[in-house]
C-alpha cells in the first residue's frame, strides 16, 4: 500500500530529518509509528527505501503542529527511527533537528512572519522544554543562505537563533535525578544529569580511552561500547527510567580536559559516537559546568559558573551560553544553521506485512 503525506526534508544543525506536519499525520490514516520507518525506509540498514541516511543522525522525524499553549506558537514532536528495527523512540528530543522547526513553521504559516527576523515560540513535546527560535527573514522570506559557519557542517548558511528555557529535569523531574553530583557504578564515577536531554557524564579516562579519539576509533572498540552500554542501563535506573535497553536515552557523553575550549565531549548516540555532536547534549554539558561537584566540574575546574562555554567535539568546537541563578542552570543559548532541501510529497510503501499493524 503506497501513501503519499506533505514532506520537507532539511539539514538542520548536523542531522537531517524529515519536517511532518501534525494535522497531515492525523490524517493520513495511518499510525505515525507504522508512518515514520515507512516514510524512511527502515527496517534496513541501508534505508535504501526512504528518506532515510542510514545514520543515527540522518533517521529523524519532526512533527510539528500550531500550539494550543498562551506562551507557545508551535509543538515540536520527535521520532528517532530506529534503522534496524524499524521502530519509533519519542522519549528524546532533538536540538540539531529542532534548529529546523522555525522555518518549516513560517513555510506551512503556522505562525505570522516578521519582515527582518521571525521568533517561534517552540513547545518540545518529548521533554517539555521551551525554546525560542529567531529565524532569518527579510522581507518576509525564510533565508536559508547566510555566512553562519557551524563545525560539522561543510558550507555556511543563514544562523538561526536557539534560546532554551524550562530545560531541566524534561525526561525525570530533576536536573539531577539521582540527587547526587556523582555516583559510582561498578567503580566508575558519573554525573547523571537531565538538561537537554538526560545523559551520564563520565571521564573518558575512567573508562580507558583519552577523549580525543576520533568516532571511528571509539565505535569499532567493541570492549569499550559494551562497558559503556552496560553503565549506560545501570544508571538509567538510577534515575528512575527503569529499563532503557530499548531506548536512546539516556545518552553517554565522556569529557576530557582540552587546551583549545572548555571542555572537550565525545557524545554518544546512544551505541555510537555521535560525528559531531548534539546541541541538547551541548545543554547537558553546559548545564553540568554549573553544578558543583559535577563531573564536568573536576575535568574544567576553572570553567566559571555560568557564562560561555566552548565545548571541543570531532568535528570542531561548539559554543554555548548558559545563564544560571543560584548555582543552577536556567537559560541556554546557542547559534546553529539549517537549510531546506527537499519540499513536496513524500511516498511510502507499507508493504503487505505492514498494513495488518496499522
Amino acid at each position: 500500500m503506497l501513501i503519499s503525506i506533505d514532506a520537507m526534508l532539511m539539514r538542520s544543525g548536523t542531522s537531517k530529518g524529515v519536517y511532518l506536519s501534525g494535522s497531515d499525520v492525523d490524517v493520513c490514516g495511518v499510525a505515525a509509528d507504522v508512518l515514520l520507518p515507512a516514510l524512511l525506509g527502515s527496517p534496513d540498514p541501508r534505508q535504501i527505501d526512504g528518506l532515510g541516511g542510514a545514520s543515527t543522525t540522518t533517521s529523524k522525524v519532526a512533527i510539528v503542529r500550531p500550539s494550543a499553549r498562551p506562551d507557545t506558537d508551535v509543538d515540536y514532536l520527535f521520532g528517532q527511527v530506529d534503522i534496524d528495527s524499524g521502530t519509533v523512540d519519542w522519549s528524546p528530543t532533538c536540538g540539531n533537528v529542532l534548529v529546523g522547526v522555525g522555518a518549516f513553521a513560517i513555510e506551512r504559516r503556522m505562525v505570522p512572519v516578521g519582515e527582518e527576523t521571525t521568533a517561534v515560540r517552540v513547545h518540545l513535546v518529548n521533554t517539555g522544554a521551551q525554546v525560542l527560535l529567531t529565524v532569518q527573514t527579510p522581507a518576509g522570506v525564510v533565508r536559508y543562505d547566510g555566512d553562519k559557519s557551524i563545525a560539522g557542517v561543510p558550507r555556511s548558511a543563514a544562523p538561526v537563533g536557539v534560546t532554551f528555557t524550562r530545560f531541566a529535569g524534561g525526561a525525570t523531574g530533576a536536573l539531577l535525578p539521582t540527587g547526587n553530583p556523582i555516583d559510582l557504578v561498578d567503580g566508575v564515577a558519573m554525573s547523571c544529569v537531565d538538561a537537554g536531554v538526560c545523559a551520564m557524564l563520565v571521564r573518558a579516562a575512567d573508562v580507558g580511552v583519552t577523549g580525543a579519539e576520533t568516532p571511528e576509533h571509539l565505535n569499532e572498540n567493541r570492549e569499550l561500547l559494551e562497558r559503556l552500554e552496560f553503565l549506560r542501563r545501570r544508571a538509567g535506573e538510577l534515575m528512575g527510567m527503569g529499563d532503557v535497553a530499548d531506548r536512546v536515552v539516556p545518552k553517554v557523553i565522556l569529557l576530557s580536559e582540552t587546551g583549545i575550549a572548555t571542555i572537550r565531549s565525545r557524545y554518544f548516540v546512544p551505541t555510537s559516537c555521535h560525528p559531531a555532536h548534539a546541541v541538547t547534549g551541548a545543554v547537558c554539558v553546559g548545564s553540568a559546568l554549573t553544578v558543583p561537584g559535577t563531573i564536568a566540574r573536576s575535568v574544567a575546574p576553572a570553567a566559571p559558573v555560568g557564562g560561555h562555554y566552548v565545548i571541543e567535539h570531532p568535528a570542531g568546537l561548539i559554543d554555548i551560553g548558559i545563564t544560571a541563578a543560584d548555582g543552577l542552570p536556567v537559560g541556554a543559548t546557542v547559534v546553529r544553521t539549517a537549510r531546506k532541501l527537499f519540499d513536496g510529497r513524500a511516498f511510502a510503501d507499507l508493504g503487505a506485512a505492514r498494513v495488518g499493524a496499522i
